[in-house]
């Protein structure tokens, strides 16, 4: 008989009955999740940056909504200056992640369980974009042609774009500061136009597109808004712009039988330096936060 036995015994028993401890104290109703357990650290912050893998867009977003705009690579043709809308369900920043995806095969136009971008944009104003307005006519410009991130990773982001473009009245250019706190669904825009080189009074009009009227349009110029409601993919996602109702001109919802070209509008002018602020954005109904247009429209109102 092997006289070191009674130790292996011994030895052997100790482990099966630590590895009976182990277990039963390892047992657990949720399984782990690695994946999850990474998405739960992530932080939310307001983040945006500029996308040359991708046409130069231009991006932003905090934990409620994200943006983009198109860049000096964007083509000619079935693009313009107007605000996308991605549509996010999660907290943490997806910018980075959706651009790199997209970039190796996955898209960002499907959703993956964060959101997606089904919003259509194109030659339109999208979600509260500004054109100089003359003779019953919007001119926008196509797209920026350059920026300047001024903050960004933290409570808020906030970026200048440049706008230079050729209208009837001259060559404007516009100076487009966009920033968005964390808990918002809107950026605002602190804007500044030349004519010409110089400040000067402009005929502005701030459009939200009605998706060739397959959104309902609203508005309350008491409160200085323009809005809409439509169901995209069942869901439902409102749109919207406000601004100081003293500034407002009029607002007009303005049909038309061109492919992007319908919108609801807020007119207004520059005061004598070329400036103008208003607010524009979003709500998406699958993120659970605001699901009905009566909660939009309540939302911007109160804003």
């Amino acid at each position: 008989m092997n006289k070191n036995a009674p130790f292996q015994i011994k030895a052997t028993m100790i482990l099966l009955i630590s590895m009976i401890i182990l277990t039963a104290c390892s047992k657990d109703n949720t399984p782990i999740d690695t994946d999850f357990d990474k998405a739960k650290v992530k932080e939310a912050v307001a983040y945006g940056r500029f996308v040359p893998e991708r046409n130069d867009d231009f991006a932003w977003e905090n934990d409620k909504v994200a943006f983009r705009v198109y860049g000096p690579a964007a083509p000619l043709k079935g693009h313009s200056s107007g605000v996308d809308a991605w549509f996010k369900r999660v907290e943490y920043s997806i910018i980075d992640k959706w651009y790199k995806n997209h970039l190796s095969g996955i898209s960002y136009h499907t959703d993956h369980g964060e959101g997606y971008d089904p919003y259509h944009t194109g030659i339109s104003r999208g979600v509260g974009a500004t054109a100089i307005w003359v003779d019953n006519k919007p001119y926008a410009a196509h797209s920026f042609k350059r920026y300047t991130i001024h903050e960004s990773g933290g409570n808020k982001v906030s970026f200048t774009l440049e706008y230079e473009w050729y209208t009837p009245l001259g060559i404007v250019k516009e100076l487009k500061t966009i920033t968005l706190p964390l808990g918002s669904q809107l950026f605002s825009v602190d804007s500044v136009f030349t004519l010409d080189g110089e400040p000067a009074i402009l005929p502005i009009a701030i459009g939200v597109t009605s998706h060739d009227e397959k959104a309902q349009v609203y508005s309350n110029k008491e409160t200085g808004r323009i809005s809409t409601w439509e169901v995209i993919h069942d869901y439902g996602v409102g749109t919207g712009a406000i601004m100081e109702p003293s500034l407002i001109d009029d607002i007009q919802h303005i049909t038309s039988d061109i492919k992007d070209e319908s919108h609801i509008w807020i007119f207004t002018t520059t005061d004598a330096n070329g400036k103008l602020s208003y607010k524009a954005g979003f709500a998406w109904e699958h993120a659970n936060e605001i699901t009905s247009n009566e909660q939009w429209v309540a939302y911007l109102d109160n804003f």
